[in-house]
């Protein structure tokens, strides 16, 4: 090996392949209120998530929770069967997600469990940090019924946090966050108000109808902050105190517990939160603490403050539902996160039909919808598809 060389110490990850992991459990069903803060957070108006009159006029008969909704279930922002087993030196960011689901909608009432297991990874070599681990974490959700929910693979990205610092990729070049005249914002909340009127009433395209290339209205969430980043990760019932407990068979050891793959002073301290809750909420200690903290944000190679990969994946899944209407339904969906939303940009969110698939493995005709959220600059931060069913 040349004098210099930066490598990265998989030997405790290996062990961990195909493995069951992560055995964390909520104690309680989920309720409307748990509905209403994630669709608040996720800035997503759509009242069949909230309005109670509206929602009970619906086909739905009251207030259901959007897909999006699934990752609040669970425990670990949906990334973390993918980032277990000590890594020296490193800390990791959420690099993407896959999702299928099965047609049973979460309402009020339901409770969710999780299989989980790590599915295993690759390295390559990146601009931003050098030695990178993309390792993939699967996780199987089931409703109290047994009746499956929806699985979700996700994608985080490991890295030397020294070597993500030295090299800058996302340095702001002490530059502060963009701050927005007002005629700025004017135009921006114009074009949030003309997306949530688009489909307010949920009525869905026909399938006969749509055409490739047809796009969808642009959505924009923003301009984004440390308030909008901690009202995100609060949305996350995991990190709401006394919401979840460890659920480790006897004889197993659980790696999600004490060998996670997060920066040494981004960690849990399970002891510490028996007494003070806030050592294991994820935001004030823990592995979210990046998001608000700038010095924090900067020692892992952000350049301080930035966003959530969950959040980005709601985006996306919650921007395609809308135009879908009340009879759309998501089956797949893929994204690639090419960076986090920083603090004080915006995202745009825009969508386009890419193709029609008249016999889906879903049992009926879906069509393909690709979005792409950018920032005011221009900058890609996420590239992801959709196969929706429509009415015929």
């Amino acid at each position: 090996m040349a004098e210099g060389t930066v490598t990265l110490d998989t030997s405790d990850v290996d062990k961990w392949i195909g493995k069951p992991i992560v055995f964390a459990e909520m104690w309680d069903p989920c309720n409307a209120t748990d509905i209403r803060r994630w669709v608040q957070a996720m800035d997503y108006a759509n009242p069949l998530h909230w309005d109670q009159t509206f929602a009970a006029n619906s086909r739905f008969g009251g207030i259901v929770a959007p897909q999006s909704f699934t990752v609040a279930m669970d425990y670990g922002h949906g990334c973390h069967p993918s980032c277990v087993g000590k890594i020296p030196g490193s800390h990791l960011i959420f690099a993407g997600e896959e999702w299928w689901f099965y047609g049973n909608p979460i309402r009020p009432g339901d409770k969710l469990t999780q299989e989980r297991s790590f599915a295993g990874y690759k390295v390559s070599d990146t601009a931003f940090a050098g030695p990178t681990m993309f390792a993939d974490g699967d996780t199987v959700h089931r409703n109290q019924h047994g009746a499956l929910v929806a699985k979700e693979r996700a994608t985080s990205i490991r890295y030397l946090v020294e070597e993500a610092a030295k090299r800058k990729v996302y340095d702001k070049g002490n530059v502060p966050p963009k701050l927005w005249t007002r005629s700025e914002l004017e135009e921006v909340e114009r074009v949030r108000l003309a997306w949530i009127k688009s489909n307010r009433d949920g009525v869905s395209p026909r399938y006969a109808d749509v055409k490739v290339g047809d796009k969808l209205p642009r959505r924009v969430i923003g301009p984004h902050s440390r308030v909008t980043f901690a009202l995100e990760c609060r949305a996350h019932r995991q990190n709401i105190w006394g919401t979840w407990r460890w659920n480790v068979p006897e004889g197993v050891h659980d790696p999600a517990k004490e060998d996670a793959g997060f920066s040494s002073d981004m960690t849990y301290d399970h002891e510490a939160r028996k007494i003070d809750p806030r050592e294991g909420d994820g935001l004030h200690a823990g592995p979210s603490s990046g998001h608000i903290n700038a010095d924090k944000g900067e020692k892992v190679g952000m350049g301080g403050v930035y966003g959530y990969g969950s959040s980005m994946n709601a985006w996306h899944l919650d921007t395609v539902a809308y135009w879908a209407g009340h009879e759309g339904y998501i089956w797949h969906s893929v994204t690639q996160f090419r960076s986090p939303a920083f603090e004080g940009d915006v995202t745009y969110v825009d969508g386009e039909v890419i193709e029609k698939i008249d016999r889906s493995p879903y049992g009926g005709p879906v069509v393909k919808v690709q979005t792409k959220m950018t920032t005011q600059n221009g900058d890609t931060i996420l590239k992801g598809t959709a196969e929706v069913s429509l009415p015929v």
